[in-house]
């Protein structure tokens, strides 16, 4: 088991929440683990890259069933625009299947129109967030994403009983 000690806060890798990424370009992807990396952030990541991986991912099944290896996430960051299910039918899956909350979904896509936005929030999107053109920008993004949502949001009861708290027991810096 690795632990990190690093400006007085001391952690489990393993014990730090799960953050998926659902996201088609792995461009993309790679750009947000660099940021994550470069924030701090050391919470595992976990990426598909479509609808469909998301839910099976969600809901443990087919390659995903090992519960311990695929836990439920604490955080979701969404993009809109996917093969196989976009982010709206992944958005509608999880406030079906959760419809207590517990699971904290960003939508960060590239995607502007405020129709799509407003459809966002009302499938329960808890926050919309459009994908910087560049690199240092989305750095500032992750930067402020793991301030607000990772050290400073309290988070409801997950669905698994367990009581989230603050996530940000990953973070180590």
């Amino acid at each position: 088991m690795k632990s990190f000690w690093k400006r007085a806060i001391f952690f489990e890798v393993e014990d730090a929440p799960l953050i998926l990424i659902v996201d088609d370009s792995s461009d993309d992807v790679m750009l947000l683990k660099r940021a994550f990396a470069r924030a701090g952030v050391a919470n595992p990541l976990i990426t598909v890259s479509s609808g469909q991986q998301a839910i099976q991912y969600l809901s443990g099944q087919g390659e995903f069933s090992n519960r311990d290896q695929y836990p439920i996430p604490s955080v979701i960051l969404l993009d809109l625009q996917m093969p196989d299910g976009d982010g709206f039918d992944v958005l509608q899956w999880i406030r079906n299947k959760f419809p207590q909350g517990g699971l904290l979904v960003v939508v960060l896509t590239r995607v502007e129109e405020i129709k799509k936005i407003n459809r966002a929030y009302a499938l329960g999107a808890n926050s919309f967030l459009t994908k910087p053109s560049n690199s240092e920008e989305l750095q500032e993004l992750i930067n402020i994403f793991r301030g607000y949502w990772l050290l400073r949001n309290q988070y409801p009861e997950k669905p698994d009983g367990k009581t989230a708290g603050n996530i940000g027991w990953g973070l180590w810096k």
